[in-house]
């Protein structure tokens, strides 16, 4: 029984806690203090209640222009949807941030955060990387505009990390061409993945497949463009071999060479 009274006790303290906690609030809110308003919104955002802290914010905004609150006010605004992770409107007025007060403290870190919002919503690579390409943008325009943060270290990681993401999905667009028998399409979209990453992982089974493909593309060509085709095959192969001598896939695309040579 006594472990009962104590749950109840517990339960009432508790109930009668956020009773007078929503009952301050409301008073705060409707008190019209403006300095009042601003520090209890600062004393919500330090306990992490962030949709609280913004409604706050919205009510004294107009009232805090051009004092000593204005600026701190717009970066906890950005800061709560950050912490939240509503990254496109953090993104959104980190960015605001940066314009109004360019060369205070906070400006670095919040056009870092910015930066650090679009890596966020860079998608897995399979989806649309517009946002990725504008992730890497805006890392790399922070890198430009702060270059002796201690953040650049971080930055070009995560810009690497971005790139590796267009890669693949550049690399499985190669893929897909290639087992559709699009041969053509496939050694363009190869090609250009060792021009866009020229350190690609992948390099070996590119090259490699840049000879499978080019020996098909060939073979299924009017006699008229066999020749020139088959030659372009042949010394794609002999680049594949000069650049890994030992691969495994030598053995498996000798006989299309063998074959090529002999149209060459």
């Amino acid at each position: 029984m006594k472990k009962n009274k104590w749950w109840l006790l517990l339960v009432f303290a508790g109930v009668f806690t956020l009773f007078t906690s929503c009952t301050d609030y409301q008073k705060i809110m409707k008190s019209g203090d403006t300095d009042a308003i601003f520090a209890e919104a600062m004393r919500l955002y330090e306990n992490g209640s962030y949709a609280k802290t913004l409604q706050l914010f919205d009510k004294i905004a107009v009232f805090v222009k051009g004092t000593d609150k204005e600026e701190p006010l717009n970066y906890y605004y950005a800061q709560c949807y950050y912490q939240t992770g509503e990254y496109t409107l953090a993104s959104y007025y980190f960015k605001k941030y940066i314009r109004q007060y360019p060369f205070t403290e906070r400006a670095e870190e919040c056009a870092y955060l910015s930066a650090l919002c679009k890596y966020y919503q860079s998608p897995v690579y399979s989806l649309d990387q517009t946002p990725t390409n504008e992730a890497i943008k805006e890392m790399q325009s922070f890198i430009n505009n702060y270059p002796l943060s201690p953040k650049i270290e971080e930055c070009n990681g995560y810009i690497d990390e971005l790139w590796a993401k267009l890669e693949e999905k550049d690399f499985r667009i190669a893929m897909m061409y290639f087992k559709m028998e699009e041969y053509k399409a496939a050694i363009v979209c190869f090609k250009n993945i060792l021009k866009d990453y020229p350190n690609t992982s992948h390099k070996e089974i590119i090259l490699c497949n840049i000879v499978k493909a080019g020996y098909e593309y060939a073979r299924n060509s009017v006699p008229l463009k066999q020749r020139e085709r088959f030659k372009e095959m042949v010394e794609n192969y002999q680049k594949f071999i000069s650049t890994f001598p030992d691969s495994q896939y030598i053995k498996e695309i000798e006989h299309y060479y063998k074959i090529a040579v002999a149209f060459v």
